[in-house]
């Protein structure tokens, strides 16, 4: 016999947020096990609470709830060796527009052609990644250093390459350098697949629970709601082999292209001149597999799709290899009257990447304002009358879709941009290590050069945005003190505390103006990139070196932001690689920059395979898996709670359950980002709408915040019986605002931790059990 679900246990299932937490934190005690999962994410319990479902009766039947804790830190954090994963952050930002779509108005056909230009602009980035690194190891070291006596010599390292040191070696002809080091971008192209591989095996490879589809009528119908949405092994792996065969084929072009120009001179053999026609010929049709690859049809989603294209994910990088190693041998065919001089043609090559990115970011931004539907009723809880300062500076921030849903389209011009000035600084920075007098190589393209250059110009650009942004944040905190005394009636109080109080509320806010920021990046990169177009090919000759034509003014800026730019990026890698190395180890690191990585790692790899992992195919299947078995086993009784990115987890794993297991759980978030960041970002996956119909289907849910919070806030939806509004008034931060008996010390300024702290915590839990409690026993069995 069955004990009735009045009889079991209710569950508390905690889930972390940004900053990571220890089982033993997050339940309260020092001694914890282990019931479910492994050593990357896993469910504990106390040591007492083990046996609180399986027990004696009076265990089950106790009224206090059994806490587990859900920890799922090492999915997004480890060793200092991740830091790393910091190098693709072009492809994780990319990713991340596709993921930006507006609401669609019913237009399918806009919504697969808005995922299309994602996809090819994510193509165009590992295009001109690899690029990059054929420019950097063929043309910049191995045909203009190691062609290049003086260079040569100074680098000792070069000197089995070059005709003059090494008296005519073996390795010394032009093709067979290129061939040799065509070695390094290959092997970036290798490692990027095998990370991209291994990490889908070790993060994403979890099955969700497989279920039927519901039908998706209504405005708050949302992907996140379909069986096969956090499995999405097919599209990797397909998008996987047309990236890697795209950059071989890179690679190939790069060495096949000059060994071509050479055969083609008058009077060059006709055998070596046919292979190379038909070596163009053979990359060409590769070149358009790849891209028919990439355009076939998204993600499988309305299903669990175990299916995988073994055709295209083994056979199309298979063939790009084999069509390099072909290259690689025609290139180094003996071709006595071949010397290296000047640099290989790369000008029109990134040119020509950087004009197709500049027209698929325009298209995408036509797209998004014909599919932008985004409108937002006020309700009871977005009323400004009495609101603060900084209330009112939230709502008017909130009212509207991030940049008017042209969100995606700004973000993936961040990601572009991004491509282009690591591109442009890493070769201008190793041209100019290799060449520290500047006299003896011509160096990268002139576009890289002048890409190099507008690093200092946006570094400005910034700054003034970040100057203006600090008077506002000023002035707000200045406007807040007011409300600081009233709400604590200690007007006008210690001048001090008070000044404290009102600028952490302003600093908060500084996240709501996120699209100010991204609006103002993105245009000055497009503007700057279309800059760098004109100056790189605008007169008509391809100029040696930026600002080459242009009057002196003009030459002299251009060439000194050039080598600032130059040594910026060699800061900035250092900084990029110190500082992500320390938010993977220091947890109040990643507090306050983690969450910008978790919000790009939340999503999964649906436009660019070489992103890094999706933690949430993890994370989301192991709570469905765990809320179903639950209430199943039990009846019910279940409250889920999540604070920050814990709490969109949480709201994801709702979603991902059936219609009756839905009913019996409810859901507790605080610090939550779910709509100040989600519902704004990704309003076609967590908009008002979407977050209606979720309220809906739940049991309850109650949300909780502080106006000191950068991160979490209001959901801003309309309550039930668990009372008017699912957010509660804003929570006191700090709890007093000087010493009293039950605060004898001054209280801290919590910001967006240790809610647990405040007693409208548990109450609000109590609330939640006592809404799920059945009020007649249930029929015993």
């Amino acid at each position: 016999m069955e004990r009735a679900s009045a009889d079991r246990p209710a569950l508390e299932l905690l889930v972390h947020g940004v900053g990571g937490a220890t089982p033993e934190r997050m339940l309260n005690d020092p001694r914890t096990v282990r019931i479910a999962g492994d050593d990357t994410a896993a469910v504990f319990r106390r040591a007492d609470d083990v046996t609180a479902d399986t027990g004696p009766a009076d265990d089950r039947g106790r009224d206090t709830p059994v806490p587990e804790a859900y920890v799922w830190s090492n999915l997004t954090s480890g060793n200092g060796t991740r830091a790393l994963w910091l190098l693709l952050l072009p492809f994780m930002v990319v990713n991340l527009a596709h993921w930006m779509r507006p609401p669609a108005r019913e237009d399918v056909r806009a919504v697969r052609l808005y995922g299309l230009l994602v996809r090819l602009a994510a193509l165009s980035l590992t295009v001109l990644l690899v690029a990059a690194a054929c420019e950097v190891a063929l043309d910049l070291t191995a045909w203009q250093c190691a062609g290049t006596t003086a260079c040569a010599e100074r680098h000792s390292w070069l000197g089995f390459l070059s005709p003059a040191v090494s008296d005519g070696g073996w390795w010394s002809l032009p093709g067979r350098r290129l061939a040799l080091a065509a070695l390094v971008p290959t092997a970036l192209v290798g490692l990027l697949w095998y990370l991209s591989h291994r990490t889908w095996r070790a993060y994403e490879s979890q099955e969700p629970l497989d279920r039927a589809p519901e039908p998706e009528n209504g405005p708050g119908h949302t992907a996140l709601g379909r069986p096969g949405f956090w499995y999405g092994r097919r599209l990797v792996a397909r998008l996987r082999a047309a990236h890697t065969a795209a950059g071989l084929l890179t690679v190939a072009a790069a060495v096949g292209t000059a060994a071509v120009r050479e055969d083609r001179r008058p009077g060059g053999p006709a055998l070596l001149d046919g292979l190379g026609r038909l070596l163009e010929a053979s990359l060409t049709a590769g070149a358009l597999a790849t891209v028919w690859v990439v355009c076939r049809r998204g993600r499988s989603e309305h299903r669990l799709d175990r299916r995988v294209d073994a055709h295209l994910v083994h056979r199309l990088p298979s063939a790009a290899l084999l069509l390099l190693a072909l290259t690689l041998v025609y290139a180094g065919w003996e071709r006595p009257d071949w010397h290296s001089e000047g640099r290989l043609p790369g000008d029109a090559t990134f040119g020509g990447i950087a004009l197709a990115q500049g027209a698929l970011v325009i298209a995408l931004a036509a797209v998004a304002r014909v599919l932008h539907h985004c409108p937002r009723e006020r309700s009871a809880a977005a009323d400004p009358s009495g609101a603060t300062a900084v209330e009112r500076v939230q709502l008017v921030q909130q009212e509207r879709c991030a940049l008017r849903g042209l969100g995606g389209p700004a973000v993936a011009m961040l990601a572009c941009a991004l491509g282009g000035v690591m591109s442009g600084g890493v070769s201008q920075r190793v041209s100019d290590w290799l060449d520290g007098t500047g006299t003896f190589l011509d160096g990268p393209p002139v576009l890289l050069t002048w890409q190099a250059s507008v690093i200092p110009v946006l570094l400005v650009v910034l700054s003034v945005l970040c100057a203006a942004l600090g008077r506002q944040t000023w002035l707000l905190t200045w406007a807040e003190q007011d409300a600081v005394g009233r709400e604590y009636g200690v007007a006008p109080g210690d001048p001090a505390r008070t000044r404290h109080v009102a600028r952490a509320r302003a600093m908060a806010t500084l996240t709501d103006r996120g699209p100010l920021l991204v609006a103002v990046v993105s245009t000055a990169t497009l503007l700057l990139g279309a800059g760098a177009l004109v100056g790189a090919f605008g007169t008509g000759k391809t100029p040696v070196r930026a600002g080459d034509g242009a009057p002196p003014f003009v030459q002299g800026a251009a060439q000194t932001a050039q080598a600032m730019g130059s040594w910026l990026i060699g800061l900035g890698f250092v900084l990029f690689v110190t500082w992500g190395r320390r938010a993977y180890k220091d947890a109040s690191a990643r507090r306050t920059i983690g969450i910008l990585w978790d919000v790009g790692t939340f999503w999964p790899r649906a436009a660019h395979p070489f992103a890094p992992p999706c933690y949430a195919e993890r994370a989301v299947p192991d709570l469905t898996w765990r809320m179903a078995g639950w209430t199943r086993a039990t009846g019910g009784r279940l409250v889920i709670s999540g604070h920050s990115q814990g709490s969109v987890l949480a709201a994801a794993a709702a979603w991902q359950l059936k219609p009756s297991d839905r009913r019996r759980v409810a859901l507790l978030t605080y610090g939550s980002p779910i709509e100040r960041l989600y519902g704004r970002w990704f309003p076609a996956h967590f908009g008002p709408a979407a977050l209606a119909a979720l309220h809906e289907e739940i049991a309850c849910w109650r949300n909780l915040y502080r106006l000191t919070d950068p991160i979490g806030g209001p959901v801003r939806l309309t309550g039930d019986d668990c009372g008017p509004q699912v957010d509660r008034e804003p929570l006191a931060d700090p709890l007093t605002y000087g010493r009293t008996e039950e605060h004898p010390l001054p209280a801290p300024i919590l910001g967006h931790s240790d809610y647990q702290a405040d007693p409208a915590f548990a109450q609000e839990r109590e609330m939640l059990l006592g809404r799920l409690r059945p009020e007649l026993p249930g029929q015993r069995t």
